[in-house]
């Protein structure tokens, strides 16, 4: 351990006053990082390299504890453009705040949207992304959406293949978990009538993670919510804005503060067909078809989700976008949700209006587990990619 620290302390000193800015994580990376005389500018280029001596290959976590939280890693990717620019170049930055106007877009209007996707560590040690550009995708018709400027896909992949390479030392171990990556998109320029922001900013942090809900991969509890509606038709529910998030808080303090997992949503209008979950979609079982609820403009369409359906009909089962009344619930055989941080969830009780229908989860021979580890296997490398759907980090 001495050895190794005077190693580290000589590497330091050589590299003398070459680095502009010093962290924590100085002990990693050799950081350079001068900001601009004037904030309104653009900052220049952040770079980054590994120090001389030995690297540590994992961070200081505990892998076996990790839930679904913020955990601060090394570095954010910070992109901006005006409203009548397109983006052009962004940079990786040291971790932390940020600073921004009382007055921005988002701040005032909540015009923002995020994304989630994540990096998985291989076996052998490589890392590898899992369709980001359905990500970029998603962002860009959600900004078109909400009046705002958004990266292009290349610009967003690689701006998530500099985060995931920057931060490899936060992705946990092989079964571990993952890491979570946050791209946001926010009207950061000041803005005081109702009108788009005039400056927006695109913002990428990460953060390892596990199990998104504390059953683990136990089955969820679903409570099925009638009082509140998570989106409306003509609304924004069918893209990822921020607007959509905070107004199912109270429902889901509720429902988890009686034992549930999470609030099952159903339609503003009749409320009788299903919609989906807080933070996920829905897919019921029966016989050999899978259904789940067609994305009409009040429900979105998740990364995870249109995979699902690919891979369940790779298994052979017929997948069928519908409108599915409550009812159905009844007559399922298996009931599974999905999303980037859920993955593939079994659901073992929904209740509805105070009455509890239990579903029988088969463990490895469910359908669910099917198409969980198809999943899985894929995004970690174990089962040939032959969609297309990986990128590797190198």
């Amino acid at each position: 351990m001495l050895h190794r620290i005077a190693r580290l302390c000589n590497s330091v000193q050589s590299l003398g006053n070459r680095s502009s800015s010093s962290t924590k994580f100085g002990s990693r990376f050799d950081l350079a990082y001068r900001a601009s005389s004037s904030p309104q500018q653009t900052r220049e280029p952040f770079a980054y390299r590994q120090s001389l001596g030995e690297v540590d290959e994992y961070a200081d976590v505990d892998w076996d504890n990790i839930g679904f939280g913020v955990v601060p890693t090394d570095y954010m990717y910070i992109m901006k453009c005006s409203k009548d620019d397109n983006f052009e170049k962004g940079q990786l930055n040291p971790y932390g705040n940020i600073e921004i106007s009382p007055a921005a877009g988002v701040l005032n209007y909540g015009q923002g949207l995020y994304e989630g996707t994540k990096a998985q560590r291989t076996e052998d040690g490589r890392l590898l992304l899992f369709r980001p550009d359905q990500n970029a995708i998603r962002m860009r018709q959600g900004a078109e959406r909400l009046c705002m400027r958004a990266p292009s896909v290349d610009q967003f992949v690689d701006a998530v293949k500099q985060i995931a390479r920057a931060n490899k030392r936060w992705t946990p171990p092989p079964g571990k978990g993952s890491l979570y990556i946050r791209p946001l998109l926010m009207g950061s320029g000041p803005i005081l009538g109702l009108a788009p922001a005039p400056e927006y900013t695109f913002l990428i942090f990460a953060s390892p993670v596990g199990n998104y809900f504390k059953e683990g991969i136990a089955p969820l509890n679903l409570y099925v919510e009638t009082e509140y509606d998570r989106a409306s038709s003509g609304g924004a529910g069918g893209v990822k804005s921020i607007t959509n998030y905070a107004p199912v808080l109270k429902a889901i303090a509720r429902a988890k503060n009686r034992g549930f997992s999470d609030v099952l949503y159903l339609d503003s209008v009749n409320k009788r067909l299903l919609e989906e979950v807080s933070s996920c979609n829905i897919f019921i079982v029966k016989d050999n078809v899978i259904s789940t609820p067609s994305t009409a403009g009040t429900i979105l369409s998740g990364v995870t989700r249109k995979s699902v359906i690919e891979i369940a009909r790779d298994h052979g089962y017929q997948v069928k976008e519908r409108a599915i009344p409550i009812n159905e619930l009844i007559e399922a055989d298996e009931v599974f949700c999905t999303g980037t941080a859920v993955g593939v969830a079994p659901v073992g009780s929904i209740t509805y209006q105070d009455k509890r229908v239990e579903f029988e989860v088969c463990g490895d021979q469910s359908v669910s587990s099917k198409l969980y580890s198809t999943l899985v296997g894929i995004q970690t490398g174990i089962i040939e990619d032959k969609k297309g759907w990986i990128i590797e980090i190198v």
